[in-house]
């Protein structure tokens, strides 16, 4: 299989959720951030979690051991926590790397590992549940440069539309590729 490193992104203000998110608890107990955490440490070697500088990554209810990525330009929006994300990441020798969303733990580990071994350098691969474009995504290193030029709130649906020919849509039976927490109503 490729080699893909994780970045999951939690460095958002989740407005329309009203509260800290990430602290939300789950049934189990486990904070929405670290339940995320979980399911995408069960399938890649290594998950780097991005936060804003001011965040506790404990009172989050992440692991001591967690390898935390700061972004002091997180407010300015998604893109700019992407591309901070990308660029503390750069050296790593991996193939592709998967962006992860710190509000998504029902991702399957089946999913997660077909994702991963459809990633390729010069590849960007997506989830599809029911034909709808779901998360995470994963980028072939020759994207990484494209993404640490990223500005804004758009995130990377420039980068994929400019790009059509790269993307690579995995059809999945996982509708938690579509699932993400918007409001405390999203958590039932």
């Amino acid at each position: 299989m490729p080699e893909v490193i994780a970045l999951l992104l939690a460095a958002g203000s989740a407005s329309r959720f009203g509260s800290d998110k990430r602290r939300a608890r789950l049934t189990d107990g486990c904070t929405l951030l670290a339940a995320s955490l979980t399911s995408a440490r069960r399938v890649f070697a290594e998950v780097y979690v991005l936060l804003r500088p001011e965040d506790d990554a404990l009172a989050l209810g992440l692991p001591a051991d967690c390898p935390l990525l700061r972004c002091p330009d997180a407010a300015l929006g998604l893109g700019h926590s992407l591309a901070a994300g990308v660029q503390a990441l750069a050296a790593q020798p991996a193939e592709a790397i998967a962006v992860l969303l710190g509000d998504m733990p029902w991702l399957a580990e089946a999913s997660l590992r077909q994702l991963c071994a459809a990633a390729h350098p010069e590849r960007i691969v997506f989830p599809l549940y029911q034909g709808q474009r779901g998360h995470p995504v994963l980028f072939g290193r020759a994207f990484w440069p494209a993404l640490q030029q990223l500005r804004g709130d758009q995130g990377a649906r420039a980068l994929l539309q400019a790009h059509s020919e790269a993307c690579h849509g995995v059809a999945l039976d996982d509708p938690g590729v579509l699932r993400d927490v918007d409001t405390p109503a999203d958590l039932a």
